[in-house]
């Protein structure tokens, strides 16, 4: 299994038969390097949606056009763009497990927003914001999506019990470095983290080594863009 951060909350992720697009942004993403972009949708079997917003949505139709492949995402975004944008979707809920080449993709909680410009001339309602669990090569991925600390991650660590954390972790829209090791430390058993959504903008955290400081028995990563992590 390999794990190659995209920049911003974007990940590629080589996990059973399966070559997962998460929340995809490549165009205009400070922090990923363009020239790359064939390298980063290279094999791509199916693409994952946490929510709407553009910093992690805009290029998801096209990436699906080009390699012909699904989108999974929320129920109310599947639904405008399987009828109006000539893409395959797979639309599911909270709850709702989705087989992706072996990989068991399970919709979970988050406590964020979404929306997006569906139709090119305001903001609406996209459903609501999620994260994944990710199961497959001996692994459990938590993808957490843009969120800040919430209760339902007590039970979603003990059902699930991922051992890999996708934590956005840059504050000011989700939950900073200090509150993503809080609730590494209360609710997870990660064995690893690699966080995200960070040190894209200078409004968002530069380096996650107060996640580090806080977590000295976890592997924290602060992972280069486009070098694979393998497991």
């Amino acid at each position: 299994m390999k794990i190659t951060w995209l920049g911003h909350a974007s990940f590629r992720i080589e996990i059973e038969d399966a070559v997962l697009l998460l929340d995809p942004w490549l165009t205009g993403n400070p922090s990923f390097p363009e020239d790359r972009r064939a390298d980063a949708i290279a094999g791509a079997t199916h693409i994952l949606l946490t929510h709407g917003h553009g910093d992690h949505a805009s290029n998801a139709l096209e990436i699906a056009k080009e390699m012909s492949i699904p989108i999974l995402a929320i129920h109310e975004i599947a639904e405008w763009w399987g009828g109006n944008a000539g893409v395959d979707m797979v639309g599911f809920g909270k709850g709702g497990t989705v087989d992706a080449g072996g990989a068991k993709v399970t919709m979970v909680n988050a406590v964020h927003s979404s929306s997006m410009d569906f139709d090119g001339t305001r903001p609406a309602y996209a459903g609501s914001e999620a994260g994944f669990m990710i199961a497959g090569d001996g692994h459990v991925i938590y993808a957490s999506g843009d969120t800040d600390i919430m209760a339902d991650m007590d039970w979603m660590g003990d059902y699930h019990k991922p051992d890999i954390g996708l934590l956005c972790a840059g504050g000011h829209y989700t939950m900073d470095m200090e509150r993503a090791a809080y609730a590494a430390k209360r609710y997870f058993n990660f064995k690893t983290i690699i966080p995200c959504h960070y040190k894209t903008f200078p409004l968002l955290a530069q380096s996650a080594q107060p996640l580090i400081d806080a977590l000295p028995d976890v592997n924290v990563i602060e992972a280069n863009v486009m070098d694979p992590i393998s497991f």
